[in-house]
């Protein structure tokens, strides 16, 4: 059997450790093989005495035979082309080749890059690649772990086999590994207390690098330079004692530096004296976070004038401070707070009681605002003409009949309540405010019903530029349709009609309801129909034919319904500015080209999961904000 190119290294047995201590390796084998046949050659030439004399008489040999003496130690693969020898024992066998050492040295300027990757990979994939070692014995065999000492294959898995340390029987798995030295198995326990885990999963292969790809620098750390904005800001701040050298800074400048503190919460008690002014009529901060209830107070006190203060995130406005608010602030006419969710309800009747001029209150996020306070908001403020209760708690329809004692309202916010009021008390507050309101949040009331927007809304709003009912659970497709498509028409008309010419009617109440005038609501400018499941393709259509000659925000996130025919008619809205059609599911790319090339003014758009959106094909070339396109959406 032929070992040319078996490179198969067996287990390292007794007989394996003598060779080794012995010094007997491949190259002292090579050496022997290649000096075994100088007898002969010195029994041809009595003259040669000995090895030693071999160099003396190297001109008395013939060419020929010269060369076929050094013939073995050039290459062992031409050592019996010009003898005529006997059979030895070491040449039973195919000649023996080279060391790998030497074979490797010899073929080195032979072989090419492609074919030593070749020959690697596959010295890999046999697991017996080992690398430049001088021992080619010191490596394990992965037959140590498929066959016993003996060389017999390994036995099948739920056999008994009897552990060759612990002598105990023990269950064959896939796990079990022979014993080293051999022969026998291990069980799992005795495999373990030799330090090898049989369990333990084969490390992975490092995939190998490439040239160019270690170039290539993975990880770094990018440096830019701050804003100028940011510079500014930062000087302004640490130079607030001598703000005052840089003269006036002007009402705009003033907010946009507040809107830039506000990015990163940079407001804080020592930098907010830069805003403070005894002439100040309005103040803004768009995060008061930082500002303590001293700090809160101290902005009372340094601006005596204001008539018009906006807090945001304003969580440390405690009841002290808003009492302090009426007594240091007397010209207030409008609040508006988001998240004083610290003053309690005695704090709030306190306020309105000593602030009858105001004429906008907005308020959102305020817990402890009860109905108490809705009763002395309506008794004391008479002039108030903007009113905002978001996110209260506590509102129920007990709050109907104090809303509707107050003056008329332009904007009326009730959104997102804890109870909510129901269809009859809106048909109140609709009867009350109609004709003057200009803006209504009627925002997760579930009492905002089809008979609300057919029997109130469209009977008494005249002026309504903005309508919100977003989670308006309550609304039916075809009632929200039907309110759009009749609100340009009077009741009493469409009345009239149902009426079918009744010989028991009132001539004279016909005649007096038709001599009435009737100016209809003018198309809405903002409209949102967000998270209302009932709704689809006909009130969105509409909504759509009614306010599109004047509509600049529109809002349907979630109508997942309504079909691409009905999404293509948003390209009617000329004016169309912001939009939010998420979770529009029939909305495609060819909708929204549609779209975007005819309303030429949309700056804005968000498409959260619609999928089938991609984001190409537009044909738009302006400057457009995009949010939620998806990395597979169009697939």
């Amino acid at each position: 059997m032929s070992r040319r190119g078996n490179n198969v290294r067996g287990p390292t047995s007794a007989l394996t450790e003598f060779l080794r201590e012995s010094g007997i390796n491949l190259t002292t084998i090579a050496r022997r093989v290649a000096t075994q046949n100088q007898p002969e050659s010195q029994s041809q030439d009595p003259s040669v005495a000995g090895p030693s004399n071999s160099g003396g008489n190297v001109e008395d040999v013939p060419e020929e035979e010269q060369s076929e003496e050094n013939a073995p130690r050039a290459s062992n693969g031409r050592r019996g082309r010009g003898r005529n020898t006997g059979y030895a024992s070491d040449e039973l066998d195919e000649p023996a080749e080279e060391s790998p050492v030497k074979k490797r040295k010899s073929t080195k300027g032979r072989a090419t890059p492609a074919a030593k990757a070749k020959a690697k990979k596959k010295a890999k994939d046999d697991g017996e690649y080992e690398g430049s070692s001088e021992d080619e014995y010191r490596a394990m065999s992965k037959n140590l772990w498929s066959v016993g000492g003996n060389g017999s294959p390994k036995p099948p898995a739920g056999s008994f086999e009897t552990c060759a340390r612990c002598e105990k029987q023990f269950t064959v798995t896939k796990y079990t590994m022979a014993a080293n030295p051999p022969p026998g198995y291990l069980c799992h326990q005795c495999a373990k207390a030799s330090g090898t885990d049989p369990f333990k999963k084969p490390a992975v292969p490092r995939k190998r690098v490439n040239a160019t790809e270690k170039r290539d620098v993975v990880s770094y750390q990018e440096c830019r330079f701050p804003s100028l904005a940011a510079m500014c800001i930062e000087l302004i701040t640490r130079y607030i004692d001598d703000v005052e050298a840089l003269g006036d800074i002007g009402a705009v400048n003033m907010d946009e530096i507040a809107k830039a503190l506000s990015k990163n919460r940079g407001l804080t008690p020592q930098n907010a004296h830069l805003f403070y002014n005894v002439l100040n009529k309005k103040l803004r901060f768009y995060d008061a976070t930082n500002l303590t209830p001293d700090a809160l107070k101290t902005l009372a006190s340094l601006n005596p004038n204001l008539t018009h203060l906006h807090l945001d995130y304003c969580g440390r406005l405690t009841s002290p401070v808003l009492l302090a608010f009426s007594t240091s602030i007397p010209q207030l006419t409008s609040l508006t707070l988001l998240g004083p969710f610290l003053v309690r309800a005695e704090a709030w009747i306190e306020f309105l009681k000593a602030m009858p001029g105001l004429q906008v209150f907005k308020i959102t996020q305020s817990p402890r605002f009860d109905l108490q306070c809705m009763r002395t908001l309506a008794d004391t403020c008479k002039n108030i003409g903007e009113l905002s209760l978001r996110e209260i708690g506590l509102m129920n329809n007990e709050f109907t009949d104090s809303l509707c004692s107050m003056p008329p309202l332009r904007v009326l916010d009730l959104a997102f309540p804890g109870i909510g009021i129901d269809e009859d008390g809106w048909m109140k507050i609709i009867e009350k405010h109609g004709s003057t309101l200009e803006t209504l949040d009627a925002s997760k009331h579930e009492g905002f019903t089809d008979d609300v927007l057919q029997e109130s809304v469209r009977e008494y709003t005249r002026v309504l530029f903005e309508l919100k009912l977003e989670g308006c659970l309550s609304l039916t497709d075809e009632g929200v349709a039907q309110f759009f498509d009749n609100w340009a028409y009077p009741i009493s008309a469409l009345k009239d009609e149902d009426r079918d010419m009744d010989v028991d009617s009132d001539a004279m109440e016909v005649s007096l309801s038709s001599l009435e005038p009737f100016t209809p609501n003018p198309p809405l400018r903002i409209l949102s129909l967000a998270r209302n499941q009932e709704l689809s393709s006909a009130a969105l259509a509409a909504a759509i034919v009614h306010s599109a000659q004047s509509l600049t925000w529109l809002n349907v996130n979630g109508l997942r319904s309504a079909s691409s025919e009905a999404l293509v008619q948003l390209k009617r809205a000329k004016e169309l500015r912001y939009l939010d059609a998420g979770w529009c599911r029939e909305l495609d790319d060819f909708v929204m080209k549609d779209v975007v090339t005819a309303c030429t003014k949309l700056n804005e758009i968000k498409v959260w999961g619609c999928n089938r959106i991609r984001g190409v094909g537009w044909g738009v070339k302006r400057p457009i904000k995009v949010h939620g396109i998806e990395p597979s959406g169009g697939m």
